[in-house]
């Protein structure tokens, strides 16, 4: 309890050479490089709690293990649940705890043992000789001699530098899981597992999956002794299939070296114990595995698999029955095919909650910022005689991410000041997602000094100068929906409006005139010329400064106001200038530019 393991681990495929041998010499210098640097992180690193730290210290526990050994078995030829498997296991994993244990005992020569050591001798001494024995225990037939003598001759050496000086390390090796971190070592399987399916699916934690093929099957085939072409037709039918059952040309003595966890040639429970019992005996701590069984295992399968392990002496074993959990990290095509025949609403409404609540859950928010060099849009306005200019800057994409001001106000004026705090703060809030509409209807008819006639015809009247910005903003990079909703007067805006008065003269026009005269229609008992079908023409556009058309009094409803102002002490948008117009009786008058909204 209270302790802590220093972990790290050596893909295996890296030590395989061409014709399938173990380079020895290479995996020793790998495991002294990794048991010296391993052994320096342990005192200056940071630890849970204050016990933790202490036991780390007095104990300092190393955690060396490898991964990719269900790869390196099937690109020999060798089959997972076989003694020829089991024995390399063994060897290899004796020669890595053995090289370990003679380094660390090298370190304790110089620098001394670990602080509890001497607390410990004897009985460190006497596990340390038995993991000789079972060194020496291991067969010399079905494994590479020149691998078995490395292992054998580490372990003696290991003992004999221990009599001597001690270990640095009470412990030195563990075989953890790798889930994570083997995919980051190119491996094609974890830890000490076979693979889990020769064409698998990883879940990935932010949602969505990624599809894995083991890519240890043709080197397999070859050593096997299949010609370039046999090997290509098998590794087609696999990704077809998903499954290398029935693919052409392929021997069925053949068939146990391509084994996995799950699926239709599945290695049984016992089969993993066995690969388990085989390294055990060179492990100091214990190995992280997970002994799968399939779906339809019973609690006396569970039962016996447990008994079993404790039998051959494994430290620790996990189970897992294939499917028991609503999601797991790996699946099988199956598997897979299994969850898509769920309806596509429901799949899909199941990720995204899952994405949504992951996402609040965990996610900080994060600043998106600002190419070095983008693109950027520079205007000049004014504000009652105050003039200024706003520039701003796009990603890539055109959205917009920063904004600056300049020329507000004198030097070190409060008006400057608090517009470049103004734009700094809107630039920032852009940078971390806020949506320029949010910030747009916020700051849009705040009113205060300086408001009043712009000279932009799109905006011809502002409230104040955040007014004004988020408005012309709003005029450059969002829709017409929300101009319009907001009082401005694009080109775009403009028509939207023409259109709408002439639906307006069309829908208050009195009856054609049945007996021809020029065929006009009536209005108020006067001609309107050149109407032709009974129906009024659009007239051309309003230009800024004229009256409101006397069609616009031909309705009941006053302009709507936006959204965002209703409930507040001021009437809609004016439609010549922009500006908030205000109730006089029935009706609406703009105090800026006079303009009303038609009934008197």
């Amino acid at each position: 309890d209270d302790s802590a393991c220093n972990l790290a681990s050596i893909n295996l495929m890296k030590f395989r050479r061409a014709d399938g041998t173990f380079e020895t010499e290479a995996f020793e210098h790998t495991v002294d490089v990794m048991i010296l640097a391993q052994e320096i992180v342990v005192a200056p690193s940071s630890y849970p709690t204050e016990e933790i730290g202490e036991n780390a210290r007095a104990f300092r526990q190393l955690g060396l293990g490898y991964a990719n050994l269900g790869a390196l078995l099937m690109s020999n030829g060798l089959p997972y649940d076989s003694d020829e498997g089991r024995l390399l296991a063994g060897a290899i994993t004796a020669l890595m705890t053995g090289r370990a244990y003679r380094r660390s005992a090298e370190v304790a020569a110089a620098i001394g043992p670990y602080e509890r050591y001497e607390l410990n001798r004897e009985p460190h001494n006497h596990v340390m000789r038995k993991h000789r024995d079972a060194a020496w225990d291991l067969s010399q037939e079905l494994v590479e001699t020149r691998l078995l003598a490395a292992a054998r001759r580490s372990w003696d050496e290991a003992v004999e530098l221990g009599e001597d000086h001690g270990y640095r390390n009470a412990q030195a090796s563990v075989l953890a899981p790798t889930g994570t971190i083997s995919f980051l070592m190119d491996c094609d399987t974890t830890g000490i597992e076979p693979d889990f399916s020769l064409v698998k699916f990883k879940e990935l934690v932010g949602g969505g999956q990624m599809t894995i093929v083991n890519r240890t099957v043709p080197q397999a085939l070859e050593t096997l002794g299949y010609p370039t072409e046999a090997i290509s037709q098998i590794v087609a039918w696999i990704d077809d299939k998903g499954t290398i059952v029935g693919a052409p040309g392929l021997h069925d003595e053949h068939l146990p070296v391509f084994d996995v966890a799950v699926g239709q040639r599945a290695i049984s429970h016992m089969g993993h114990i066995r690969m388990m019992a085989a390294a055990q005996p060179f492990i100091s701590g214990a190995i992280s595995k997970t002994c799968n069984l399939p779906a339809e295992a019973t609690v006396e399968d569970v039962a016996d698999t447990y008994m079993q392990g404790w039998k051959l002496g494994l430290k620790a074993l996990a189970i897992y029955r294939d499917g028991s959990k609503t999601a797991q990290a790996l699946r099988t095509e199956a598997q897979a095919e299994k969850q898509a025949a769920l309806p596509a609403e429901e799949v899909v409404q199941a990720r995204i909650d899952a994405a949504v609540k992951e996402a609040l859950a965990s996610a900080p928010p994060r600043r998106h910022r600002m190419p070095r060099e983008r693109q950027s849009i520079t205007h000049k306005f004014s504000i009652a005689g105050h003039e200024g200019y706003i520039t701003a800057g796009a990603y890539e994409d055109g959205t917009i991410g920063e904004i600056f001001l300049t020329d507000v106000g004198k030097e070190g004026s409060t008006l400057r000041g608090m517009m470049n705090a103004f734009a700094t703060s809107v630039s920032i809030a852009l940078q971390y997602g806020v949506p320029l509409e949010t910030l747009v209807r916020k700051f849009s008819y705040m009113r205060f000094d300086p408001e009043g006639i712009t000279g932009n015809p799109e905006i011809p009247f502002a409230k104040s100068m955040p007014d004004y910005i988020m408005r012309w903003l709003a005029s450059r990079f969002l829709d017409a929906d929300l101009q319009e909703e907001l009082g401005i007067l694009t080109p775009e805006v403009r028509a939207r409006k023409m259109s709408q008065e002439a639906l307006m003269r069309g829908d208050t026009a009195g009856p054609a005139n049945g007996g021809g005269g020029n065929g006009g229609a009536t209005n108020g008992g006067s001609t309107l010329p050149g109407t032709g079908g009974g129906t009024a023409k659009a007239e051309t556009p309003i230009q800024p400064g004229t009256t409101r058309p006397a069609a616009a009094a031909m309705t009941d409803e006053p302009p709507s106001v936006p959204a965002q102002l209703q409930g507040l002490d001021l009437g809609p948008a004016c439609g010549q200038c922009g500006g908030m117009m205000q109730r006089t009786g029935s009706c609406y008058t703009c105090s800026s530019c006079g303009n009303n909204t038609g009934c008197g």
